[in-house]
Protein backbone atom coordinates (compact mmCIF):
# COMPACT_ATOMS: atom_id res chain seq x y z
CA UNK A 1 0.00 0.00 0.00
CA UNK A 2 1.68 2.99 -1.15
CA UNK A 3 1.14 6.53 2.13
CA UNK A 4 -1.22 8.27 -0.01
CA UNK A 5 -3.52 5.53 0.20
CA UNK A 6 -2.62 4.74 4.05
CA UNK A 7 -2.76 8.85 4.68
CA UNK A 8 -6.47 8.66 2.69
CA UNK A 9 -7.47 5.18 4.61
CA UNK A 10 -6.58 6.99 8.13
CA UNK A 11 -8.76 10.09 7.08
CA UNK A 12 -11.44 8.01 5.86
CA UNK A 13 -11.60 5.53 9.06
CA UNK A 14 -13.97 5.87 11.40
CA UNK A 15 -11.57 6.33 14.19
CA UNK A 16 -10.27 9.30 12.53
CA UNK A 17 -13.86 10.52 11.94
CA UNK A 18 -14.81 10.05 16.05
CA UNK A 19 -11.50 11.83 16.34
CA UNK A 20 -12.23 14.69 14.40
CA UNK A 21 -16.09 14.58 15.67
CA UNK A 22 -14.46 14.89 19.01
CA UNK A 23 -12.45 17.89 18.49
CA UNK A 24 -15.36 19.51 16.87
CA UNK A 25 -17.76 19.04 19.83
CA UNK A 26 -14.85 19.87 22.06
CA UNK A 27 -14.43 23.74 20.51
CA UNK A 28 -18.41 24.05 20.49
CA UNK A 29 -17.75 23.36 23.85
CA UNK A 30 -15.43 25.27 24.93
CA UNK A 31 -17.68 28.15 22.89
CA UNK A 32 -20.65 27.60 24.91
CA UNK A 33 -18.29 27.79 27.92
CA UNK A 34 -17.10 31.03 26.87
CA UNK A 35 -20.50 32.24 26.26
CA UNK A 36 -21.36 31.53 29.75
CA UNK A 37 -19.18 34.30 30.50
CA UNK A 38 -19.39 37.09 28.17
CA UNK A 39 -22.30 38.17 30.07
CA UNK A 40 -20.65 38.84 32.75
CA UNK A 41 -20.37 42.34 34.10
CA UNK A 42 -17.10 44.10 34.89
CA UNK A 43 -15.85 47.34 36.18
CA UNK A 44 -13.47 49.36 33.53
CA UNK A 45 -11.92 52.57 34.99
CA UNK A 46 -9.92 55.08 34.11
CA UNK A 47 -7.05 56.46 36.03
CA UNK A 48 -5.51 59.61 35.53
CA UNK A 49 -3.37 59.89 38.05
CA UNK A 50 -2.64 59.11 41.79
CA UNK A 51 -1.64 61.79 45.00
CA UNK A 52 -0.64 61.12 48.44
CA UNK A 53 -2.01 63.86 51.00
CA UNK A 54 -1.44 64.76 54.79
CA UNK A 55 -4.72 64.37 57.16
CA UNK A 56 -4.66 68.08 57.53
CA UNK A 57 -4.81 69.06 53.78
CA UNK A 58 -7.18 66.77 52.99
CA UNK A 59 -9.43 68.19 55.82
CA UNK A 60 -8.31 71.91 54.64
CA UNK A 61 -10.04 71.08 50.67
CA UNK A 62 -12.28 73.26 49.62
CA UNK A 63 -14.20 74.07 46.83
CA UNK A 64 -11.81 75.16 44.12
CA UNK A 65 -8.39 73.66 45.38
CA UNK A 66 -6.22 71.76 43.33
CA UNK A 67 -5.08 68.57 43.76
CA UNK A 68 -1.71 67.41 42.21
CA UNK A 69 -1.55 64.22 40.26
CA UNK A 70 1.62 61.96 39.31
CA UNK A 71 0.96 62.39 36.09
CA UNK A 72 2.15 64.45 33.10
CA UNK A 73 -0.71 65.99 30.74
CA UNK A 74 0.30 63.98 28.00
CA UNK A 75 1.19 61.02 29.85
CA UNK A 76 -1.20 57.60 29.07
CA UNK A 77 -4.14 56.69 31.38
CA UNK A 78 -4.09 53.56 33.21
CA UNK A 79 -7.24 51.51 31.74
CA UNK A 80 -8.29 49.17 34.59
CA UNK A 81 -10.73 46.07 34.68
CA UNK A 82 -11.94 45.17 38.17
CA UNK A 83 -9.05 47.16 39.49
CA UNK A 84 -6.62 45.34 37.23
CA UNK A 85 -4.38 47.02 35.30
CA UNK A 86 -5.53 45.93 31.31
CA UNK A 87 -3.99 48.81 28.86
CA UNK A 88 -3.23 52.48 28.65
CA UNK A 89 -5.04 55.02 26.89
CA UNK A 90 -5.47 58.41 26.04
CA UNK A 91 -8.37 60.75 27.23
CA UNK A 92 -10.18 62.05 24.27
CA UNK A 93 -13.90 63.89 23.80
CA UNK A 94 -16.54 62.17 21.72
CA UNK A 95 -19.96 64.35 21.49
CA UNK A 96 -19.22 66.21 25.09
CA UNK A 97 -18.79 63.59 26.90
CA UNK A 98 -14.76 61.77 28.15
CA UNK A 99 -14.08 58.66 26.04
CA UNK A 100 -10.91 56.26 25.93
CA UNK A 101 -8.67 55.37 23.08
CA UNK A 102 -6.95 52.39 23.99
CA UNK A 103 -2.90 52.73 22.77
CA UNK A 104 -1.59 50.22 24.32
CA UNK A 105 -2.94 46.15 25.77
CA UNK A 106 -1.30 44.52 28.35
CA UNK A 107 -0.14 40.98 27.05
CA UNK A 108 -2.62 38.34 28.73
CA UNK A 109 0.37 36.55 30.55
CA UNK A 110 1.11 39.86 31.75
CA UNK A 111 -2.20 39.91 33.18
CA UNK A 112 -2.13 36.62 34.43
CA UNK A 113 1.41 37.23 36.20
CA UNK A 114 -0.06 40.25 38.10
CA UNK A 115 -3.53 38.04 39.54
CA UNK A 116 -0.70 35.50 40.87
CA UNK A 117 1.57 37.85 42.36
CA UNK A 118 -0.67 40.47 43.39
CA UNK A 119 -3.66 39.01 45.89
CA UNK A 120 -6.63 41.49 45.63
Amino acid sequence: MSEDQINEQAETSPASQNQTSDASSNALSGLNNLDVVLNIPVDVSLELGRATVDLQSLIELSQGSVIELNRLVDEPVDVLVNGKLVAKAEVVVVDNKFGARITNIVSPEKRVEKLKNKPN
